[in-house]
């Protein structure tokens, strides 16, 4: 199963790559709830290049390395890659007169709900708006 999510961000586009590429950034934005955090991120944006994302509990009661190799890499338009546990993401970036659309399709996991997966996705690509629209 896929499961797709997206935005508009109100921003230039290559502003929208470079948050969305760059690991100061990403620490930012990189959330699905306030009491979590990125504490490190790395990126080698292009094909065959890894990235690495530790997401983290605020309280440190739990955290996880999200990290994949990318696969495909298209500047200022695409970006896919394969996370660790072999599933695929793909994520479009259109430029549009209202701001750029940012969308992410992926592969669903087996452990959590669909819509928990969608709900946190969305979170994070909210954040991520939230972050650029404030730093344009």
């Amino acid at each position: 199963m896929k499961i797709t999510v997206e935005t508009v961000v109100n921003a230039e586009l290559d502003k929208v790559w470079k948050a969305w590429n760059t690991p100061e950034d990403i620490k930012q934005w990189n959330t699905a709830q306030d009491d979590w955090h990125t504490t490190h991120s790395t990126v080698d944006l292009r094909e065959g290049g890894k990235f690495l994302s530790r997401m983290e509990a605020k309280d440190g009661s739990f955290g996880f390395d999200f990290e994949g190799t990318y696969t495909r890499v298209v500047p200022y338009q695409a970006i896919e890659y394969r996370m660790s546990d072999g599933r695929e993401v793909q994520s479009v970036f259109i430029d549009q007169p209202d701001g750029v659309l940012v969308k992410s399709t992926f592969d669903a996991e087996s452990e959590n709900p669909a819509e928990l997966q969608r709900t946190g996705w969305q979170s994070i690509l909210d954040n991520f708006s939230r972050y650029v629209e404030a730093n344009n």
